[in-house]
């Protein structure tokens, strides 16, 4: 079999149709040469060369054109990894793309090309701003190839390329472009020149954005829709209430992924030289007081130590009177309460008993356990440590039990009770999407877990959370507030308060599903005719965005008997802590 044969047997009807035309070009050829016509012969094989060449060149059209109009995500992705500075993306849970690189072109100018520095001074100097002029000089000054400008936009790439200047050259080069501007900037954070990654995840990352900038983008534990929800709703609670500023979390506490974290005032991570005064992530760094919402930890180590039940009593007639302190409540029920009357009604009295009862050295290890005496570990280099110095005396243990005297932060806390409300297993943090969860470290067991969460839930029915189980009806939240007065001068300023609720949802279903934690701390709320207290600021909020989130989360609503659609007015229940002062001060809440 020849060749042409061969061929035609493998590559079907177009090699056949193909080897016909060869055939046909070359019997024209052979009889051109036999009929004594070498113009025609010649002819023919010119027409034959120019056929082939305008094929191949159509082809090559066909497939520039497709590129151009039709890039594959892939392609595109591919050319701006092989950049100076290129990284991968990122995007969150869902694939929604948070941050991406796009080409950019900086000025560079050759000194060995240029042969009238006369003339680039005085066409090219004009368009350039006065840095880049002091760079222009200096690069006409000597001998190499120098950058002078970048990135350039469009516009000005386009004007300085049009004067056509020798020695004048653009050099391609990754810029890194934010897509939804001041959403999450604290958590995304941002790169700055050459590709380094200077905050946020950006910089928690940087070295795996980095190395893996070819093999696709890098998805974050974050859900775009939870945390446009977050921001929404914690942006109109420190408006409302004329804040000095607020922190939000969202957590999934089976697998300690950041679902959403906003810090307010926002900031534009697009806008690198407005960010240095908002950057500093507050859920993240702010050390705090964080008052009544850490009796969640005190009952919890109360219940799993085995110093009391939730229907053990307490004595909350008269203050705890301990060394140059005296502990009051904020509304004082002059009663004997059980331990879940303790919790319900937010008695600084009944919690100090607990705890003093347990004592320091079980404090401590649970609180060690709990990771309230550590950094939070969690990929973000924006991470402050606790403030808990001092002895675990019975000044220290009775303060700490209702959250003074310790300052730690919101992510913090956010970690820690995770590890009661999970089951009891500490799970470490994380703004990385995860397949599952990690193992962690039993902190509690399964029954105090599910005696807390039973705690919560009545909490929000009965107790000083009812303003956020009314604004999420059906999605069975449970939580506690806090309100602490802040230090100020060696002192306290009464009136500059910290509201916050820690809440989670669904309170019901096994320990190993999945649960949501959401915080919401406000920061010096103004007074809207009433005292700004963590349920009358903080709970409506966490109540609206469960309200919103619930839904993307698979959080079916389950609505049983009458239920209050609008708006409870919420009361100024006992939820109020005031912040520890100097000896022989009271304590009040």
């Amino acid at each position: 079999m020849t060749a042409l044969g061969l061929g035609q047997r493998h590559v079907g009807g177009l090699g056949r149709r193909f080897g016909d035309l060869i055939w046909k070009v070359e019997h024209a050829f052979e009889r051109a040469k036999a009929e004594g016509r070498p113009v025609d012969d010649v002819r023919l094989r010119m027409v034959f060369i120019l056929a082939v060449f305008a094929a191949g060149f159509m082809a090559l059209a066909v497939g520039a054109t497709k590129t151009a109009l039709f890039p594959s995500e892939t392609r595109v992705g591919r050319i701006a990894s092989v950049l100076p500075g290129g990284r991968a993306d990122l995007t969150d849970r869902n694939g929604n793309l948070l941050a991406v690189d796009l080409p950019a072109y900086s000025l560079y100018l050759d000194r060995g090309l240029i042969w009238d520095v006369a003339e680039i001074k005085q066409v090219l100097g004009p368009l350039l701003p006065a840095t880049a002029r002091a760079r222009m000089t200096a690069a006409l000054a000597g001998k190499g190839r120098m950058k002078v400008m970048g990135p350039l936009t469009a516009d000005q790439r386009r004007a300085i390329d049009n004067l056509g200047l020798p020695g004048v050259t653009f050099e391609a080069e990754a810029r890194r472009s934010y897509p939804l501007g001041d959403t999450a900037p604290h958590l995304i954070g941002y790169a700055g020149a050459g590709g380094i990654g200077l905050y946020g995840a950006e910089a928690a990352l940087d070295q795996r954005l980095r190395g893996e900038a070819s093999r696709g983008p890098l998805a974050l534990a974050m859900d775009l829709r939870v945390q446009a929800a977050l921001e929404d709703e914690l942006r109109a609670a420190a408006t409302q209430f004329q804040a000095l500023g607020a922190v939000g979390l969202v957590t999934n506490v089976r697998t300690g992924e950041v679902l959403a974290m906003s810090s307010w005032p926002d900031a534009d991570p697009s806008r690198l030289n407005e960010l240095d005064s908002t950057r500093s992530n507050q859920a993240t760094n702010a050390r705090l007081e964080m008052g009544s919402i850490m009796k969640v930890f005190s009952v919890a180590i109360g219940l799993d130590s085995g110093t009391a039940t939730p229907a053990t009593v307490f004595d909350a007639t008269t203050p705890v009177v301990l060394p140059g302190q005296t502990i009051h409540d904020y509304h004082a029920k002059n009663s004997h309460m059980t331990l879940t009357e303790v919790f319900l009604n937010s008695s600084n009295i009944g919690t100090s008993r607990l705890a003093l009862q347990y004592g320091g050295p079980t404090m401590q290890r649970y609180f060690k356990n709990m990771g309230l005496l550590d950094k939070a570990p969690i990929e973000l280099k924006e991470n402050a440590s606790p403030l808990a110095s001092g002895p675990w005396n019975s000044n220290a243990v009775a303060s700490r039990s209702f959250g003074h005297a310790i300052a730690v932060t919101p992510i913090q806390v956010a970690a820690g009770m995770g590890s009661i409300l999970n089951g009891g297993e500490y799970v470490p943090l994380t703004i990385v999407r995860r397949e599952d969860a990690p193992a962690g470290r039993r902190v509690v067991s399964e029954t105090t877990s599910r005696q807390m969460l039973d705690m919560m839930r009545k909490n929000a029915v009965e107790g000083t959370g009812k303003s956020a189980e009314a604004a999420a009806p059906g999605y069975r939240l449970g939580g506690k507030t806090g309100t602490g007065e802040k230090p100020s001068g060696g002192g306290i300023a009464r009136e500059k308060l910290i509201s916050s609720f820690a809440a989670v949802f669904p309170t019901d279903g096994p320990l190993t599903a999945d649960r949501y934690y959401v915080l919401i701390l406000v920061d010096e709320p103004k007074s809207q005719g009433g005292r700004p207290t963590g349920g009358v600021v903080a709970a409506p909020a966490v109540g609206r965005v469960v309200n919103r989130i619930a839904p993307f989360l698979g959080v079916e609503r389950k609505l049983t008997g009458p239920t209050a659609l609008a708006t409870v007015a919420p009361t100024e229940a006992a939820d109020f802590e005031g912040t520890l002062e100097e000896p022989a001060a009271e304590v009040v809440d």
